[in-house]
């Protein structure tokens, strides 16, 4: 139904309602687990505005959540709406949301109106805000004629804009015909409203082109209006003829070109009123033209401008104040200022408040019989009325409850019952809006029941804080114990804290903290309980740090670090320059515990830290190399400088005092710079501190001094190679006590527990208090409320506990320091937050979709933020495989944790194992742990492929079988269907013979081979399958026995007395010719190679006699010529395929051939060999050379 405004009631005070009404709202805290009845809630809606692109199909959400699951429905500008008789309306599956198909008829002005959502059960009805749909609109600029304008120098100009009204409404920008934007500065701006406004005008602003754009991003489009023709011209350089020709009505405005005093060309008048809305945006503009340009201030006539949240935009002619509060209210003055007079003008703001929350009802769970209230608290201005509707109908015509009374903004319920169980609304309005909240009461009698997973394993460094979690339902709100081991009382004193949602909390773990704890959960229906274990670590640390060291260039440099840590935890070191990573450079080791850097440059200066890293914690250590030149060798002896003698101080101000020194001995090294350090003997004797520096040319310098401070100087005098030792000290000099000159810094507000704040600041020390009695006043307030500022003086500290707050409250705090004399200067305001408290909400509709047989995709949805409770850190996934869960003990499952920063509803999960069973679980986490978790999620990878067969052997060898033995596939992921089993012969040369296929049963672990080849090695491939595939395989070889009788008859021809003397006659015979052959080459005589050159030779090339130019015989005087066509191999020793299609193969056998110097052949010489055909897959001789060449040719 459409919400309306109701009387106001008459409200009860928060002091009449009983204090058992608001313990009881401790269970509305609990979220009810999703597997019990419950109304429905709505979990998410389309907001208030919707504005919607009517190029798109329109989508209005609405979803909820309710056990029975609840159904929905619609109104539609306060009537039912039927989305059954209109075909384009569709609503989604399991939810309310309405899907408008209008993309492939219809228009989106049709389906324009107020929408609201109801969720219904048998147990009662949730409605959504009123949900007004509108189409947002980009329209055309109207069509107009614009005179080209001309002005002289200095006149004020104004070009409007005027952008057509859209929805939302435009954005305004001024650009030439090149789509660049014009510049703009204190003399040229755009308003606010889009016009363009000149001050005063110059002759550089003469243009063709001043175009208002106007961009309406809902629909991605931009809009140009005509352009604007500007032309300013100097009446000065006019001659006589063209001004006599000029009036007054052809130039633009009637303000004189001359100087004058400001005047403001928005707002008009001397004052204006303005009002905005609470947490809006206070934008305030002044624009003035003059000559010269006036320059525009504000001042807020009757307080100050808030620091933190003033802007000023559009060089200073814009105030804008962000996240404007009713404190803003009052009179704002701008002030416009030149040369030649000031103006002013005053603007009222007024802020007014749509209602926001002071106190939102929360649901409420109660048990038959128990008694609770709904508190629905809002302010605005004006104040917000506040009704109530039950189940979506005014109360007042609700059908009637006894167990119910309304007083106001509180709802008090009596001895319920479970009729009593609805959903109640409450409407909070005034003339700037409306708040709607939802909170149902849910009478329940459930015995207790504990969300946090059994046998969950923490693990905490000593002497830091352990949290462990026992997250529960029940109603009535069971009562939490807790207790160690399998004996003694519960955990209630010192060193234990129990929490209101059940957490215990150690604050500082020790060793024996180790242990099981066990949570108890009771009410009157029954009894839960649940164990946890926590393990305590030691911490990690660093023995041996890295120091300080100077290096000279070239040399090398090494830094430990040696850490020590519990053993059960695996450190990482990694070490880090100046806070980055080192550079990627071969000069940088690292080796254990030491980083190690060679040939050290100037670059390689700076800090290094070597930090350790365990799952747990983390440490770190630093050090400072420095780099300096090496000592030339030979070379002047070089020191640092002698220290500074003679110091005085001389001008003795309240302020400023000036110190005059004589330099000492700069030992062959110019003195850079001076360093000034001073001592506070009153407040920190014996320390020194930096105060400043001078160059080295100088010996006076004027220093500043605070107030209440008993100085004393020194000077150190530096060079390149480094710093002198301190002068003796100047005489003392006291200054006069003043009040603070600054505040505090670092001043944070954080909750350590759900009901505190505790503001913290680093305080001021003894030099910055500026006189004796120092102390702090610490101010606080809610953000978001109307509270006046709570403030107490404490003494020289720097912490301070506010009680008593509510949880995760945002806070303004200011802490401002004081003393004998006076105040320090108002102190920034800065905010905070009360405790956090852990989330009260698990997420819900956890679903998992597998995508394959190692990875899964799950997706939730994100908790209401109001259940945070706190600063939303991300969301924790517990996932656990129950694979072999009966081999081992289900308390040490391994659990497995992936977290999702901030507000993701998905994250994958890598890693998994095939064909196991997995449970999964979602938390919420916030600053201070871990929520409850979502109820367990089980889901089943499918198989996948077997790894090898853990082994194979071969057994059993006889002349014609092989008997195979193996281990199944140790991670077999899945049903293994059979085995597949490859075999090939493999000769004495490896060649592979032809390949045998077989299936092998997957129960078997042993098979023979038969009717195998005798004295034959076998080459076995072996690998499993599942229905997914064929897993790796794994490799064997193995040799069927030899026959006694036919070894018995092989011979080793090699040992045989006629083979080796045929050898031997060969060897001779093949020395004879090589010796013949030399001979007759000697004598210049033919020979078989000569032949063959002389019938494949070039002509080109043949020598010839000089007398009668016939054709000689080769000499060694014919060495250096050239060799072509393939007669004679090139220098170079290469063969070249295409030369010719005569090859050195003619010649000769493979590579037994060879060349003399002159090129020509020695060897055995026969015609050309025909290529033998090669048996198997592989060649038994091995490839010739020249072969090998033209390959690659």
């Amino acid at each position: 139904m459409q919400l309306k405004i109701m009387p106001k009631k008459k409200r009860l005070s928060a002091g009449r309602v009983p204090l058992i009404l608001f313990l009881c709202q401790m269970i509305s805290a609990l979220d009810v687990p999703l597997d019990l009845v419950q109304p429905p809630t709505i979990t998410q809606q389309s907001p208030k505005d919707y504005i919607i692109d009517p190029r798109e199909n329109i989508v209005i959400q609405c979803e909820a959540k309710g056990k029975p699951p609840p159904s929905f429905s619609w109104t539609r500008n306060g009537t039912h709406f039927d989305i059954d008789k209109d075909p384009l309306v569709t609503m989604k599956a399991g939810s309310g949301t309405l899907i408008i198909n209008i993309m492939s008829e219809g228009k989106a002005e049709t389906y324009e109106g107020v929408y609201q959502c109801t969720a219904r059960n048998e147990r009662g009805a949730a409605i959504s805000n009123n949900i007004v749909v509108r189409p947002s609109r980009s329209p055309l600029w109207t069509k107009e004629k614009l005179e080209p304008l001309t002005l002289r120098s200095g006149q004020s100009l104004v070009l409007p804009c005027r952008p057509p009204i859209g929805l939302p409404p435009a954005i305004i920008f001024w650009m030439d015909n090149s789509f660049q934007r014009l510049p703009q500065s204190e003399r040229v701006s755009q308003g606010l409203n889009g016009d363009l406004y000149f001050s005063n005008v110059l002759p550089e602003d003469s243009r063709e082109d001043y175009i208002c754009y106007a961009r309406f991003n809902h629909t991605q489009t931009i809009q140009q209006k005509q352009p604007i023709s500007v032309k300013v011209i100097l009446v000065d350089e006019l001659n006589d003829t063209i001004a006599a020709n000029l009036s007054d009505t052809e130039v633009y405005g009637a303000k004189s070109s001359r100087e004058r005093p400001p005047t403001f060309l928005t707002p008009e008048g001397n004052a204006s009123n303005k009002e905005e809305l609470r947490g809006n945006v206070l934008s305030l503009e002044c624009i003035a033209e003059g000559l010269p340009t006036p320059v525009i201030y504000w001042i807020k006539e009757d307080g100050t401008l808030p620091i933190n949240r003033t802007f000023y935009r559009n060089f200073q002619k814009t105030l804008q104040i962000i996240q404007v509060s009713e404190a803003d209210s009052g009179k704002y003055q701008c002030i416009a200022k030149n040369a030649l007079g000031v103006i002013h003008h005053t603007i009222s703001v007024t802020v007014k408040a749509a209602p926001y929350w002071i106190m939102a009802p929360q649901n409420l769970v109660l048990s038959p019989g128990e008694n609770g209230s709904l508190i629905c608290r809002a302010n605005g201005n004006p104040k917000p009325r506040i009704s109530w509707l039950s189940n979506g109908v005014p109360i007042e015509i609700a059908p009637d409850d006894p167990s119910r009374k309304i007083n106001g903004d509180t709802i008090i319920f009596s001895s319920v019952q479970e009729r009593s169980s609805a959903v109640y609304q409450c409407n909070a309005s005034n003339e700037y809006g409306y708040l709607l909240g939802n909170a149902f009461v849910n009478v329940l009698a459930e015995p207790p029941r504990i969300l946090t997973s059994a046998n969950t394993l923490y693990q905490v460094i000593a002497n830091r804080p352990a949290l462990l979690d026992c997250a529960f339902f029940g109603s009535p709100m069971p009562i939490i114990e807790w207790f160690k081991g399998t004996k003694g009382s519960a955990l209630r004193e010192d060193p234990y804290v129990l929490h209101e949602n059940g957490t215990l909390e150690i604050p500082v773990a020790q060793k024996d903290s180790t242990g099981t704890y066990t949570c108890v959960a009771r009410n009157k229906l029954g009894m839960a309980k649940n164990e946890v274990h926590l393990e305590i670590k030691d911490p990690t640390r660093i023995v041996k740090q890295p120091e300080y060291a100077v290096v000279q260039r070239g040399s090398t440099v090494s830094f430990e670090c040696k850490v020590k840590h519990d053993h059960t935890l695996i450190p990482t070191v990694t070490w880090l320059k100046d806070n980055g990573e080192l550079p990627s450079d071969g000069r940088f080791t690292i080796d254990k515990d030491h980083l190690v850097v060679a040939d050290v440059s100037d670059n390689d200066g700076g800090t290094y830290t070597c930090v350790a890293n365990t799952t747990l914690d983390n440490v770190s250590a630093s050090a400072v190399l420095s780099v300096v030149a090496p000592t030339p060798t030979p070379a002047p002896i070089y020191d640092v400088p002698n220290p500074p003698f003679d110091l005085e101080l001389t001008d003795q101000l309240d302020k400023s005092v000036q110190l005059s020194w004589t330099p000492g001995d700069d030992n062959n090294s110019p003195i850079t710079k001076f360093v000034i350090e001073y001592e506070d003997a009153m407040h920190e004797a014996g320390l020194w501190h930096h105060q400043t520096e001078v160059p080295g040319t100088q010996t006076t310098a004027q220093l500043k001094l605070s107030p209440y401070v008993n100085y004393s100087f020194r000077v150190m005098a530096e060079n390149s190679l480094g710093r002198s030792l301190p002068s003796e000290a100047s005489e003392q000099y006291l200054t006069k006590a003043a009040e603070p000159d600054k505040n505090p810094m670092t001043v944070e507000g954080l909750g350590s527990e759900p009901d505190n704040l505790v503001i913290t600041w680093q305080p001021l020390n003894g030099f910055e208090s500026n006189g004796p009695g120092l102390q702090y006043k610490v101010s606080w307030r809610q953000k978001d409320g109307d509270d006046e500022w709570t403030s107490v003086v404490v003494a020289n500290v720097s912490k301070y506990i506010v009680s008593g707050t509510p949880t995760f409250v945002p806070y303004l705090i200011k802490v401002q320091a004081l003393n004998d004399v006076g105040f320090a200067p108002e102190p920034a305001v800065v905010m905070g937050h009360s405790g956090e408290d852990l989330p009260m909400v698990a997420p819900g509709n956890v679903h998992v979709t597998v995508v394959n047989s190692t990875l899964a995709e799950v997706h939730w949805d994100p908790v209401p933020l109001k259940s945070v409770r706190g600063h939303l850190q991300g969301y924790r996934i517990y996932y656990w495989t129950d694979q072999n869960s009966s081999k081992r003990n289900r308390r040490h499952i391994e659990k497995k944790i992936l977290t999702f920063q901030g507000s993701k509803t998905h994250g994958m999960l890598p890693g998994l194992e095939p064909f196991s069973h997995y449970t999964l679980n979602v938390r919420v986490v916030n600053g201070k742990g871990e929520g409850p978790a979502s109820p367990d999620r089980v889901f089943h990878t499918p198989e996948g492929v077997p790894s090898a067969p853990s082994s194979l052997k071969i057994v059993n060898p006889t002349l014609d079988s092989l008997t195979l033995e193996w281990d199944p596939p140790s991670h077999p992921n899945g049903i293994l269907t059979e085995y597949t089993l490859k075999y090939q012969p493999i000769n004495s040369t490896h060649e592979l013979g032809p390949l045998v296929d077989l299936k092998i049963p997957a129960n078997k672990t042993r098979w023979t081979l038969k009717n195998l080849n005798f004295s034959t090695r076998y080459k076995f491939y072996f690998y499993a399958q599942t229905s997914a595939g064929s897993g790796s395989q794994i490799t064997e070889e193995a040799v069927t026995t030899v026959d006694e009788a036919m070894a018995s008859r092989q011979v080793d021809i090699a040992t045989q007395g006629w083979f080796i003397g045929l050898m031997c006659a060969v060897a001779l015979l093949i020395l004879i010719l090589l010796i013949v052959c030399f001979i007759r080459r000697n004598k210049g005589g033919k020979y078989p190679v000569k032949e063959k050159e002389d019938a494949h030779a070039d002509p080109e090339i043949q020598p010839m006699k000089e007398d009668d130019g016939t054709f000689g015989e080769y000499s060694d005087a014919e060495d250096h010529k050239p060799l072509k066509k393939g007669s004679r191999t090139p220098s170079d020793r290469t063969v070249k395929k295409e030369d010719s299609d005569d090859s050195l193969v003619d010649y000769g056998e493979g590579v037994n051939g060879q060349f003399n110097e002159d090129g020509s052949f020695i060897g055995q010489y026969s015609g050309k060999k025909e290529k033998e055909p090669a048996e198997g897959n592989e060649s038994s001789e091995a490839p010739s050379p020249v072969n090998a060449m033209n390959s690659f040719v």
